[in-house]
């Protein structure tokens, strides 16, 4: 992982989670600021994916549980597809409140994920 990407989307993602949640609770319906803020977090992910595939063949091998990296990578992408379709479906204010909460987790799965990839105490 590198960490200043890494920050650049545990910001973007706590940002698209607090929009999702103030334009849910102020009653708005999913539209495609609150899809496409989702979607953004999706794609970086996305690159985060190429990137730790890579990392190691330039020497930026994990210090922790690869294994256990790789799920939190994972189930982290598998979040912001499983809301997605739920906003589709569901088309109320409720919808993007869960989009706002799933970019809320996402940025809290990318921060153990930097932990996993680089702090390991001995």
């Amino acid at each position: 992982m590198i960490e200043w990407f890494t920050l650049a989307q545990i910001a973007v993602a706590v940002v698209a989670g607090l929009l999702c949640i103030v334009l849910g609770f102020a009653g708005r319906a999913p539209n495609d600021l609150t899809m496409g803020a989702t979607a953004l977090v999706e794609v970086l992910l996305i690159v985060q994916l190429v990137v730790a595939i890579a990392a190691p063949a330039f020497g930026n091998t994990a210090t922790g549980s690869v294994p256990e990296f790789y799920t939190y990578l994972v189930s982290a992408m598998i979040l912001p597809i499983a809301g997605g379709f739920w906003a589709l479906v569901d088309r109320t204010r409720w919808s993007t409140v869960v989009l706002g909460v799933v970019c809320l987790a996402i940025a809290v799965m990318l921060y153990r994920m930097e932990q996993i990839w680089t702090v390991q105490l001995g």
